[in-house]
């Protein structure tokens, strides 16, 4: 299997509201960068597409090591999502957020073995930093022109 690494980011500003998602994946000396935005969204809507637009962009199957600076996304697939399967994609306490998009991620894991990293965003690392500065570029080209 190929080996991936992958970095990503999402943001808003505000939040709600223009929102952008961005991520960096690199496969030996290659580099791929990504990114889109909505214009009516939430800061972990954006973490989450992403997390799945890096993951369907792989072509095959691929060892993945996927670095997030959200701890919504992490915390979700490391600790929470087991439990909201098994309850029918809903919590204890009431509607499931985002679940589309849950449902979205978790489809897009099931054909690469990942290992998932939690690192702290603005703190120098070169990959989240870039992926920092592609979300704001978007969200600022969206504030821009709007309809696009």
């Amino acid at each position: 299997m190929k080996r991936v690494v992958i970095h990503t980011d999402g943001g808003c500003q505000p939040n709600p509201g223009v929102g952008a998602w961005a991520a960096v994946l690199r496969y030996g000396d290659q580099s791929k960068e990504l990114v889109g935005g909505d214009q009516d969204t939430t800061n972990n809507q954006m973490e989450l597409t992403a997390a799945i637009m890096s993951l369907e962009a792989l072509k095959e199957p691929c060892e993945v090591e996927l670095h997030t600076d959200s701890e919504y996304v992490k915390k979700g697939l490391n600790e929470w999502m087991p439990g909201w399967k098994r309850a029918g994609w809903k919590r204890k306490t009431g509607e499931l957020k985002n679940v589309d998009l849950w449902k979205r991620l978790d489809a897009a894991t099931q054909r690469h073995r990942i290992q998932w990293h939690w690192v702290r965003g603005h703190a120098g690392n070169p990959d989240n930093e870039r992926c920092d500065e592609l979300c704001r570029l978007e969200i600022e080209r969206r504030h821009r022109s709007p309809r696009r």
